[in-house]
């Protein structure tokens, strides 16, 4: 690492796309790693997306904003999201009379400067704020998050001038991690960038062992620099223990994408409520977004919409500074996430962290699984056919009528192990030693 000068913080330059307001699951990663790092002694200067990104395009939760350490300094520069732009009197000539011709030319264009569609032409204002921050203060790290992966760029702009860097990988750039396939060649645009940028990097950090297993065999050469930093939690929730409902609610709280089997659920639920009596009265609150944007997907809504009357109720998102609250309401929380060896989802380690029972409804061969592996009150279903997810509601909710304050203390005990600054505060240590005093 480069010569700290005497007696000055380090000072790191921290790259994120989401960034409070934005209300994407990755956000809680990249607040939490921004103020560990603010709190533990670092100047900290994040280089983000404007506020209007996510207002206009993604849904906000404004309510984050209040969790950012103040002494960190946020520098948000312009990115451009044509494809999700609504206001038609914003419309290219070419773009109205000619839709799919822009659509084609705009996935060109997207990919010029960098192979990522969407995010490729934030590349040079990237590269150009990095250059800046860098000479107004010198940057003595880089941590930068993906995705997208053009968050990688600043790292590998201010490696040129010595500045070592972190590569925080939240999912995967090649491998896709529902399918476990490879999904961009090693001598393709994407593999170039990927293979130099951690032949490079000081460090690089994954989110679960299966995926940084995966990286380690794909690039051998850099395992050694390859870490677990775990997703974990923040803060517990503010609640006792209560003894379960006589209308019993069963939550989920979280993005509800196409990959979420939420088909599943709802049939899983229907046969639990019918052959069930202590399930028969009892609700089943999904919260959160259906779909990536602010505009439900429709399909997803259908299926919503089709389980109103067997007690199922969508109540929307839910304000970070609200979660709380709204654990404190529930009897039995749902994990309910997309399949694949590679997924973990960070909304586990919350949910471990309420003490409360969880149903898995999802593959047991995630990563997930191995998160929850040992917790008292955890209910997996044995598979995804509706009969085991229903199975699987009913050992739950026997477990929430019994539920008493030892299994709840014993429960948040486990949770301990996966507190967020417990992840982080190691790899901290470890990079802060290696900056000369």
């Amino acid at each position: 690492m480069p010569h700290k000068a005497a007696g000055r913080q380090p000072h790191l330059l921290y790259v994120a796309w989401g960034f409070p307001p934005c209300r994407g699951g990755g956000v809680y990663r990249a607040l939490a790693t921004a103020n560990t790092f603010a709190e533990a002694g670092w100047e900290v200067t994040v280089l983000t997306a404007p506020r209007e990104t996510f207002l206009n395009y993604t849904g906000a939760d404004i309510a984050l904003e209040a969790q950012i350490d103040p002494r960190i300094k946020i520098e948000r520069v312009p990115f451009s999201w044509p494809s999700l732009e609504t206001d038609i009197r914003k419309y290219s000539w070419l773009r109205v009379h000619f839709p799919r011709v822009w659509r084609r030319l705009r996935k060109q264009a997207d990919v010029l400067r960098f192979p990522e569609p969407a995010y490729g032409p934030w590349r040079p204002t990237l590269a150009a704020a990095a250059r800046r921050i860098h000479q107004q203060r010198p940057i003595d790290l880089v941590v930068a998050t993906a995705n997208p992966a053009v968050a990688f760029v600043p790292a590998a702009v201010l490696h040129g001038v010595g500045v070592p860097y972190v590569l925080d990988y939240r999912d995967a750039w090649s491998l896709d991690v529902f399918s476990g396939d490879r999904v961009h060649a090693p001598n393709s645009r994407v593999g170039r960038w990927e293979s130099r940028l951690i032949k490079d990097a000081r460090e690089i950090w994954f989110v679960n062992e299966p995926i940084r297993a995966w990286h380690q065999q794909a690039y051998s050469g850099a395992a050694n620099r390859m870490f677990v930093v775990s997703n974990g939690w923040d803060t517990a929730p503010e609640f006792g223990f209560r003894a379960a409902s006589p209308e019993p609610v069963f939550g989920y709280l979280g993005t509800v994408s196409p990959k979420v089997p939420l088909a599943e659920l709802v049939e899983g639920w229907r046969l639990a409520r019918k052959g069930n009596p202590a399930i028969s009265n009892a609700k089943l609150d999904i919260r959160g977004y259906l779909g990536f944007y602010g505009t439900p997907r429709p399909e997803l809504q259908a299926i919503v919409d089709g389980a109103l009357d067997d007690g199922l109720k969508f109540g929307g998102s839910v304000p970070k500074t609200e979660v709380g609250n709204l654990y404190a309401t529930w009897d039995v929380l749902l994990l309910v996430l997309g399949s694949g060896r590679y997924v973990t989802s960070g909304k586990v380690f919350e949910y471990l962290a309420t003490g409360l029972p969880i149903v898995s409804v999802h593959d047991p061969g995630n990563a997930a699984t191995d998160v929850l592996r040992g917790y008292p009150s955890w209910f997996p279903a044995a598979s995804l056919a509706p009969a085991d997810i229903a199975a699987a509601l009913s050992a739950a909710m026997q477990a929430a009528q019994a539920h008493d304050e030892a299994r709840f203390a014993a429960g948040r005990q486990f949770a301990e192990q996966y507190r967020r600054d417990r992840q982080l505060l190691p790899r901290i240590a470890e990079l802060r030693a290696g900056i000369a005093t």
